[in-house]
């Protein structure tokens, strides 16, 4: 490959890159490059990294054209959301608002008919965690409830359950098979 250095600290710069990087493929994207500077053919490097030929020449001669900052790995974009961010706070502030308990269905009616925009059940509960909500809590105390009355009526409240008298008497093996217990054989 015939590849010329950008500038004179690429090398160490890649070097250094290489020594920092944790995710393999991008270190052997940093290695495919600083091997192709260093003349290594395409077929050299390949049996280096145990890579394709095309994924060698890809980043080399990414690095050719526009440089370290090429050889980067960018953040893959994602699908985009149904509900758009801007509108995020939107849906947050009217669901908050709400003083009846909300259901899933009630959710994806809210997303539907206030904010124009579909979601199954499962997928209004992943953007509901996506946002950080956490609709429960703990339950409130009575503020009438009274410790002592409560531990009184434990202590007088009769048992729910009794211990039963045996109701399956014990009988000979229901097997089928009649033999005699004493010596194994089959009775006449």
């Amino acid at each position: 490959m015939n590849i010329e250095p950008h500038c004179a600290e690429d090398l160490d710069e890649l070097r250094r890159r290489i020594q920092k990087e944790k995710n393999a493929k991008q270190r052997d994207r940093y290695r495919a490059v600083l091997l192709a500077l260093g003349g290594s053919t395409t077929s050299e490097i390949q049996a280096k990294l145990d890579r394709s030929k095309n994924f060698v020449q890809r980043w080399a001669y990414a690095y050719r054209d526009g440089g370290l900052k090429a050889v980067r790995a960018r953040k893959q974009p994602g699908i985009t959301p149904k509900l758009p961010r801007d509108q995020e706070q939107a849906f947050l502030e009217r669901i908050s608002k709400t003083p009846e308990i909300l259901r899933g269905r009630d959710i994806v009616e809210i997303l539907e008919h206030e904010f124009g925009v579909r979601y199954s059940l499962q997928g209004a509960y992943d953007l509901l965690h996506r946002l950080n909500y956490s609709p429960l809590r703990p339950r409130p105390t009575n503020p009438k409830k009274a410790p002592e009355a409560e531990q009184a009526w434990k202590q007088r409240a009769p048992f729910l359950s009794r211990k039963s008298a045996r109701s399956t008497p014990t009988s000979r093996s229901k097997s089928g098979s009649r033999t005699n217990p004493v010596s194994g054989k089959k009775d006449a």
